[in-house]
């Protein structure tokens, strides 16, 4: 009888360290359930991107991060993205910082008209981690409590309109012009001697349709995938703006992180944004040639005519110093100036 207890105790002491270590062990106590908000298309470059970014994190963490994508602005907007990744109510977001202008002026700065017109010179300038415009970008996520995990692209932003071909600034005269948030692109069509009409995107189509505005300033991929060509008969490829976007984690999220598993979230941000970039370049002559084979004439801007453009912009930089920091534009001048030498 004495024996059979010892071996009922022992039974029950070996089955409750069983429990103990289940309980205790990195595949269950130790991961994470992880949410990623987006408002990209699903199945576009970008969609594809956090897709990859999600399955790379569970292999490379062993599953101890789990993320779960919701793309196509099925939980908000980039401005309530942002608000809930500063909050810590979301956990990760690919977001779009030049939405961002209303929580920060400094989140557009990277639209300022003309930083590059080609896409070499958007590699040298955006994706430099030590260039002003990340750092600027960085820092400013920072401050409203989003870490910056790596940095993708958008698109060229294009004009387009109903009216009359533009290949020169003064074809912009009195075209009445939709524009996003953003003060630098603002100023640059009011400079060129535009309209320029804020107007929320989803408004925008029928607003080309009825007439309520001539055109707009979306780059080939919006331009396509939303049809707006439908309503336009003309677009210049002006590359007045490159636009960039951001992968961003909570800084809620970040704290509880270990080094080693944010190493893994920093180096798989970068690997999928890298394959974006050359995924989504690959998409833009594609996009331009089922644009102009749909009866939109395409412009291209003479070597002369981008000259006259550039300096319009150049007065936009110096006007909108107050607002980004005449420190930081004359970093940013002095990359472009070393860029073009």
């Amino acid at each position: 009888m004495f024996n059979n207890l010892k071996k009922s105790t022992l039974s029950t002491l070996l089955g409750a360290a069983t429990v103990m270590m289940a309980l205790t062990s990195p595949s269950s106590a130790a991961t994470m359930k992880l949410r990623l908000g987006h408002v990209f298309a699903i199945n576009s470059p970008v969609d594809q991107a956090s897709q990859d970014f999600a399955k790379l994190v569970k292999e490379r963490s062993n599953g101890e991060i789990e993320i779960t994508v919701f793309p196509n602005s099925q939980i908000g907007g980039d401005e309530s993205l942002a608000r809930d990744l500063s909050r810590g109510s979301l956990d990760l977001a690919f977001i779009n910082p030049g939405s961002l202008s209303g929580l920060d002026p400094l989140l557009d700065i990277h639209y300022l008209p003309y930083i590059a017109t080609s896409f070499e010179e958007a590699d040298k300038i955006f994706y430099n981690p030590n260039g002003i415009l990340q750092k600027t970008l960085s820092e400013t996520l920072a401050k409203h409590r989003m870490q910056a995990l790596g940095y993708f692209e958008l698109e060229f932003r294009a004009v387009t309109n109903s009216k009359h071909a533009v290949e020169k600034p003064a074809d912009l005269q009195g075209l009445k012009l939709r524009v996003p948030g953003s003060a630098g692109i603002r100023d640059f069509f009011i400079a060129a001697g535009a309209q320029a009409v804020a107007m929320p995107f989803p408004e925008l189509f029928t607003a080309l349709q009825q007439g309520t505005v001539d055109g707009q300033d979306n780059g080939a991929s919006i331009t396509y995938n939303s049809r707006l060509f439908e309503a336009q008969k003309f677009m210049t490829e002006t590359n007045h703006v490159y636009a960039m976007g951001a992968i961003a984690s909570s800084q809620r999220l970040w704290g509880k992180l270990s080094d080693s598993q944010k190493k893994i979230l920093k180096d798989t941000a970068h690997e999928v944004a890298t394959k974006e970039i050359a995924a989504n370049r690959a998409l833009h002559d594609d996009y331009m040639k089922k644009i102009a084979a749909a009866g939109v004439t395409v412009t291209t801007l003479s070597p002369e005519a981008l000259a006259e453009f550039r300096k319009i912009a150049d007065g936009v930089w110096t006007s909108l110093e107050p607002v980004y920091g005449k420190e930081r534009v004359a970093a940013l001048r002095q990359e472009v100036k070393a860029l073009r030498k």
